[in-house]
Formats: structure tokens, C-alpha cells, sequence
């Protein structure tokens, strides 16, 4: 703090008044109807588009968890950025046909289109709305968590870390209550543009650190060869684990509902379809010069060291960050933090502060635009999904709407409440934020089959839909870290599924095979209406 002097009390200060400006300005624009508050009318363009989809994609995950992951287990972890390409395909191709077909029959959540499409199921929409709950909330714990590591590093004291998730959770809760989609969509332009300029100058300045370009690669070439190579530092990623976490965690993250309602809420499809060739060439190169040099240039500035506090891979023991950077596995998350804060300054002067102060804004930013889309989106999902359909059907918009708020106050109570009670616990189980990621998106994955099956096949069955989820689920819950311990045979049972792919995937696969088996022995879907469906989603 002391390097960094008062500015960064003026920056964040500055940020979070413009925030609450952006939400009361969507306030006074926004309508009364429950489609106005969830999809800001149908009606945002492709720059708002383009920013609300990256800021929602890329939350404390790119500018904490993935530098974090990189200082951890080396060069290998880098390769994860292959998901971005495929995550605005994702967009390209999946998007477009949900949003087509979301605007032509009104849908609001992936509940409503799932179920139509099905038939209107008592279960599959519990479902479908649950595998939006699982993913929801362990993101949104990692943001706020994010608040917590950017406040104990830029302010140090007893209760930091918790007055920085508290402040973060506050703020984010009260703007999206206040102005809606439309307040979520104007801060996550400001977001977005803060997220990938803190991603850049990140990058940039890790190298200038180390001491240009030329010095820079001649130092990762001295990393130990772990670091440079597969399966990295740990090694954990695989070729068949790093291969399946960038096809789950680049397809499975694009259709989880806050993206989903994203696709629905574009003007049109070809606002749609430039979102995704930005997001994909945009975000692509942010995360190639941003979030791999940062990690690299952790290791080289501090290199890590094992559970003895010997050098790296020298010897057998749990890894842990340099002392210098942080005593826990947690740690591992501050590298961005702790180059940029200790070396920025002395590199440049008030500039170096100024640009530290500014890529710490980021971090936040990244954080608030993923919590305040989920929290949105969790908002939208049991409002509309459970409270209308199967509670009080005949409320009104305005009251829907008010309920849809106090579940956003209950969603970031709860989601606060888990992240104190972590930081708390010697263990942490919610430590790591890029592997608290990974968990949350094999949840959203288990939606894949279903949508491949509405949007391209349309084969399936309501029974094939219900099976397949409640046995991708079974699957993840089974080999999730959560999950306690079942006697020997199954306790190594789990752990060499979990060696070999990541844990959606194993979900995924279970999934289709479950639905290809029961939609072929059970009774088809009416023709005539998927005939009309498929029409819409193909635009004819």
C-alpha cells in the first residue's frame, strides 16, 4: 500500500460512483415489464452486446484464478486460452439460433425455451432451473471473493479481506436491483473495456518488469522443466484433462443462463453473430498477452516453492506460492496483485501507481460484471421459472419483479455468507477461484446435450432430456470435491475419473448416453411442432 500511496482509494472510489450513476441512469430508462427488467427490452446493440457477453465470460477468473493457475503449474495451464476461440463459436453458432428462437416465442430464461420445446415439465424446468442455481452460485462466491484477495492487498488489516467482500457484494447487489439488465449491460461496457485494458497493461507490464521482451523469454526458458511442459508444475492437466476442460469449459460456460439470456436480449442475429467474431479475436489475444505473461512472470519473479520451502519442484511436498507473495495454496490467486503492487511504482513512478491502481480497478471489474450477470440471471430463472409457474401464477409484472430483487439480495447474502465462512476455515474448500470455476461450469455443461439436441439435432425426448440430467448430474456430484468419502472401492474409483478428464466432461458423456438410450425407447416428440421449431431456429 504504502508504494502505491492514496491513489487507489481515489480510483476504486471513482469506479464505484460511476457504477451507481450507471445504475440509477438504468433505472430511469427502464419500463415496468418483467422483459424489460430481465432483457432490457430485446433491444441492445452489438458494441453493448459484444462487452456484456465478454465481462460476463471472463469474471476474477482471468485477472486472478488463471494467472494464478499459470504461476501454479507453468506454460501447460496456458493452453486453457484455446477455449476462447471456441467459446465465441459457441456464440456464433448456438446463440444466434437461441436468440432467434427466444425473440419469435418470447422466452425469457432456458427454462422456457427447454420446456417448450419438451412439453411443459413439472421436473424438467425444477431441473433446468437447479443447474442454473449450481452454477450461479459458486461464480458468484468467486467474485466476491475476488473483492476480498483486491482489498487485503490494497488495504492490509485484520478484516480487510472481509469488509472488501462485503463492500464489493453490496454494491453489485444494489445496482442491479435498482436498474435491471439495462444496469448490468451500460456497467459491463465499462467493465468489459477496464477488464481487457487491465488484462493488456497486465501483461505488458509483468514483462517490463522482468526487464524487456528479450529478457523476459530468456528467463521462462530457465523455468524448471515442469513448468514448461505437460503435465505442468502438478501434474494434473493432462492431455485428455487440459483437452476436455477447453471443450467443456469453452461451450459449457456459454450456455449457462446468464449468457443465454444474453443471447436473447441482442437486437437482432447479426448483432449476434459480430458479438461472437469480436469476443472471439478480442478476448483471444487479451488472454495470450495478459494472463500468460502474468503467470510466467510470476514464476520467474517469485518462484514458487514446495510444503519444506524448497525451490520449486526441487523435492516432494504440497506447492505453495513464494513467501513473498503468500503462505496458503489461496495465494497462488495474488501473483497479479503482488507484482503489480510491489513493482509498478518503482518501474515508473506516479505513472506505475497510476496503471497499478487502474489494473486493480479491473480485477474488480471483472469480478462485479460476473456477479451482478449471475445474480441477475439467478434472479430471472426462479422468478420466472418456479415463483410464476408453480407459486403465484397470476402475479403481476410489478410483483415479479420486486421478487425477482429480494432473490438477488438472498443469492449475495448466502454467497457472502460462504465466503466469510471459508476464509475462515483452515481448510478453505473455496480457495483455488479457477478450480471453484471449473466446478461451476460442470454443472452449466450438463445443459449442452439438450441444447445440441433442440438447436441442431431434434431427436430427443422429454424423458431422454429429464434422464440425461439427473444422471450428468449424479455424475459431477459424485466426483465433486464436496462429496464425502463412500468406502475405499469408490473413494478410487473417483479419483481415477478424476485423473483422466475433467469432471463435466465425465458428466456430459454419462448424459448423452443416458438420452440417446431413453429418447430411442421412449415416445417421440410431435412432428408438427418440431418441425415449426426448427424453421425458427434455422431462419427460414
Amino acid at each position: 500500500m504504502e508504494s502505491l500511496g492514496s491513489l487507489p482509494y481515489y480510483v476504486v472510489g471513482g469506479y464505484l460512483v460511476l457504477l451507481l450513476g450507471l445504475g440509477m441512469a438504468g433505472w430511469r430508462r427502464s419500463g415496468t415489464g418483467e422483459e424489460d427488467y430481465y432483457l432490457a427490452g430485446r433491444s441492445q446493440g452489438w458494441v453493448v452486446s459484444s462487452l456484456t457477453i465478454m465481462a460476463t465470460f471472463f469474471s476474477s477468473f482471468a485477472l486472478l484464478g488463471a494467472p494464478g493457475m499459470v504461476y501454479r503449474d507453468g506454460v501447460v495451464f496456458a493452453l486453457f486460452s484455446l477455449n476462447v476461440p471456441l467459446s465465441g463459436a459457441a456464440v456464433y453458432f448456438f446463440g444466434a439460433k437461441i436468440r432467434r428462437i427466444g425473440a419469435a416465442r418470447g422466452y425469457v430464461t432456458p427454462g422456457d425455451m427447454i420446456s417448450d420445446y419438451y412439453g411443459d415439465s413439472v421436473l424438467l424446468r425444477l431441473l433446468v432451473a437447479f443447474i442454473g442455481v449450481l452454477y450461479t452460485v459458486p461464480y458468484v462466491v468467486m467474485q466476491i471473493q475476488a473483492g476480498g484477495i483486491l482489498s487485503q492487498q490494497l488495504f492490509p488489516g485484520e478484516n480487510s479481506y472481509e469488509i472488501g467482500a462485503v463492500a464489493l457484494a453490496a454494491i453489485t447487489m444494489l445496482y442491479i436491483m435498482i436498474g435491471g439488465m439495462r444496469s448490468v449491460a451500460w456497467t459491463d461496457v465499462v467493465q468489459g473495456a477496464l477488464l481487457m485494458g487491465g488484462m493488456l497493461v497486465g501483461g505488458i507490464a509483468v514483462v517490463a518488469v522482468v526487464g524487456g521482451p528479450t529478457a523476459f523469454f530468456a528467463k521462462v526458458a530457465e523455468l524448471p522443466t515442469k513448468s514448461l511442459s505437460v503435465p505442468g508444475t502438478t501434474g494434473y492437466w493432462t492431455a485428455g484433462m487440459l483437452l476436455t476442460v477447453c471443450l467443456i469449459g469453452s461451450i459449457g460456460s456459454l450456455v449457462q443462463p446468464a449468457q443465454w439470456m444474453r443471447f436473447y436480449a441482442a437486437k437482432s442475429t447479426r448483432t449476434l453473430k459480430r458479438s461472437a467474431l469480436i469476443f472471439a479475436v478480442i478476448l483471444t489475444a487479451c488472454y495470450m498477452f495478459g494472463v500468460i505473461l502474468v503467470g510466467l512472470g510470476g514464476q520467474v519473479l517469485y518462484p514458487i516453492v514446495d510444503g519444506a520451502g524448497n525451490y520449486s519442484h526441487s523435492s516432494s511436498g504440497a506447492l505453495l506460492p513464494n513467501p513473498a507473495v503468500g503462505d496458503t495454496p489461496a495465494a497462488f490467486n495474488d501473483i497479479m496483485l503482488v507484482v503489480l503492487k510491489n513493482h509498478l511504482p518503482l518501474l515508473l513512478g506516479g505513472l506505475g501507481a497510476f496503471l497499478a491502481s487502474l489494473i486493480m480497478v479491473a480485477i474488480m471489474a471483472a469480478a462485479m460484471s460476473t456477479a451482478d450477470s449471475n445474480l441477475h440471471s439467478m434472479s430471472a430463472v426462479l422468478t420466472r421459472d418456479i415463483y410464476d409457474r408453480f407459486l403465484r401464477p397470476q402475479a403481476t409484472d410489478r410483483e415479479r419483479t420486486w421478487v425477482g430483487r429480494a432473490i438477488i439480495f438472498g443469492a449475495t447474502v448466502l454467497s457472502l455468507i460462504l465466503v466469510i465462512i471459508a476464509n475462515r476455515s483452515e481448510s478453505n474448500p473455496l480457495a483455488m477461484i479457477a478450480i471453484l470455476g471449473l466446478f461451476a461450469i460442470a454443472f452449466s455443461s450438463q445443459l449442452l446435450p439438450v441444447t445440441f439436441d433442440m438447436l441442431y439435432v431434434r431427436k430427443g425426448t422429454r424423458e431422454g432430456a429429464v434422464a440425461g440430467m439427473v444422471t450428468g448430474l449424479a455424475i459431477v456430484f459424485f466426483i465433486s470435491p464436496f462429496m464425502p468419502e463412500l468406502g475405499d472401492g469408490l473413494a478410487g474409483m473417483r479419483q481415477a475419473m478424476l485423473g483422466m478428464i475433467d469432471k463435466g466432461a465425465w458428466g456430459v458423456v454419462g448424459n448423452v448416453v443416458v438420452f440417446v438410450v431413453v429418447s430411442a425407447f421412449t415416445k417421440p416428440l410431435p412432428s408438427k411442432d418440431v418441425a415449426a421449431f426448427g424453421k425458427i431456429a434455422d431462419g427460414e
